[in-house]
């Protein structure tokens, strides 16, 4: 069975630099070609999937400006029996594809690639919905009586906050004390993280050095770096983590568009910079530098004989609507691409509020939050501080200084702020003429919490 459908809605301009691709048109036409199946396919695939037209509405509206007249003429063709997701973008070239896995979501194959080579359908996920909160969803939300609850305001106001909010949900000493969606979302709607993902690279990393098969204060394992006499080699995994590298990179905010739309390989794109300055010493944003660390990840984990596979600590625990994308050749695209459920995103602000440790056992290590969380080198401009794969709130106006959080384009949020026991998670589909005020939802929040005492430790 097949559906074939076009993008009719205009498209609101996103708050994204400028594209690399410039005025080629044939490139750009290519490069909408494997935006539109990338986000068909994870969006119909990923945990509940998404009908048509609310795929149209959320996910490929309000993008790249340089793509969305593109994206709004061409078809997809779902086959729904492969799982299969083909944009026809030339008479003369093969259609652009995204094939869906089990266990790790799509694949965007490169332009010119005919059909899917060598794609397992891959493992089957863990199904832990019956089992109590968090690793399931039973017995998840605090009892409420005549069913309100001291956050609600918040959520009745979510409007006045900024932005186009799909889900908010607020964790209160480990138990859900809200939770609402909107746009006929659910709690097992899956949505793009964007750079929330570098976050999860992070704690992967953090994962390794726990088990003792990673140091990120070595220099970073990147093969092509090693030729006596390359400067690179010097660079290491945590100056990665902290946008700190030294290296170059195509454009402000490093977009990764051949990655992320024309199904370049991760390596061959983010090997290839050369350094600009010396490592440590410049904040320079960049998909990059955490593509780059979660190589280094791989290989360290490879020489000790176990793979990086992102789903297996993501099931562990409770993380099963949580798909960690790859590329053609197998590696994960930890700068963007993962996609999740605002409940998965709840279980993991609760591996960091309870300080790495999950359900008894330790998963990070004991310092690796306070790693992730303090400043080490070069800052950002702005309002936000910039740790180890997370954001610092800095003193933002009625926010707690130890608030922390996985940031994310279009409005992705985690928020963890330790001395409240609080996990605040927001997806969204914001754009450059709406967008959230994060800092102002989570003081918000904290002003409710400060109102509201029946969710401490013990009800």
């Amino acid at each position: 069975m097949r559906w074939l459908f076009a993008l009719g809605a205009v498209s609101a301009i996103a708050a994204m630099p400028t594209m690399a691709v410039g005025a080629d048109a044939d490139l750009t036409r290519a490069w909408a070609a494997g935006y539109r199946a990338a986000f068909t396919c994870s969006s119909l695939w990923n945990g509940a999937g998404k009908p048509i037209e609310a795929i149209e509405r959320d996910e490929l509206t309000g993008i790249y400006p340089e793509v969305e007249a593109e994206v709004r003429v061409l078809k997809a063709d779902v086959d729904l029996k492969t799982r299969r997701v083909s944009v026809r973008y030339r008479d003369d070239m093969p259609p652009r594809i995204a094939q869906w896995t089990r266990r790790n979501g799509c694949v965007t194959l490169p332009t010119g690639a005919e059909a899917p080579v060598g794609l397992s359908p891959d493992g089957q996920r863990a199904d832990l919905d019956a089992r109590a909160w968090p690793i399931g969803d039973a017995d998840a939300r605090w009892p409420v009586r005549r069913g309100v609850t001291g956050f609600e305001p918040v959520a009745m106001d979510i409007a006045d906050f900024g932005g186009r909010t799909s889900s908010l949900l607020i964790v209160k000493t480990g138990r859900i004390a809200l939770e609402r969606y909107w746009g006929g979302h659910n709690r097992h709607t899956a949505q793009r993280t964007f750079s929330v993902a570098k976050s999860m690279a992070a704690t992967l990393i953090g994962h390794a050095v726990q088990q003792r098969r990673f140091d990120v204060t070595q220099p970073a394992m990147i093969a092509e770096w090693q030729s006596p006499g390359d400067p690179r080699s010097a660079i290491t995994t945590e100056q990665l983590m902290r946008m700190a590298s030294g290296l170059t990179s195509d454009s402000a905010g490093n977009r990764t568009d051949a990655v992320y739309m024309g199904g370049a390989s991760v390596r061959q794109w983010t090997v290839q910079w050369p350094l600009l300055h010396p490592p440590g010493t410049r904040y320079r944003y960049a998909n990059n530098d955490t593509l780059l660390a979660v190589q280094s990840l791989k290989a360290a984990l490879e020489k000790t004989g176990a793979p990086l596979d992102p789903a297996a600590f993501f099931d562990r625990i409770g993380m099963t609507r949580t798909f960690a994308e790859r590329d053609k050749d197998g590696d994960f695209i930890l700068s963007s691409q993962v996609w999740t459920t605002a409940r998965d995103l709840a279980r993991f602000g609760l591996l960091y509020q309870n300080d790495g440790m999950w359900q008894g056992e330790r998963l990070l290590p004991a310092d690796w939050r306070r790693f992730v969380t303090t400043p080490g080198g070069p800052q950002p401009d702005g309002a936000f501080g910039y740790g180890a794969g997370f954001w610092l709130f800095g003193g933002s106006p009625g926010v707690p200084a130890d608030a922390f959080g996985a940031f994310g384009n279009r409005g992705q949020y985690v928020v963890i702020i330790p001395s409240r026991a609080l996990v605040i998670v927001r997806q969204g589909y914001d754009d450059s003429a709406n967008r959230l005020d994060i800092a102002k939802l989570v003081a918000a929040v904290v002003a409710a919490d400060d109102g509201d005492r029946r969710y401490s430790k013990g009800g």
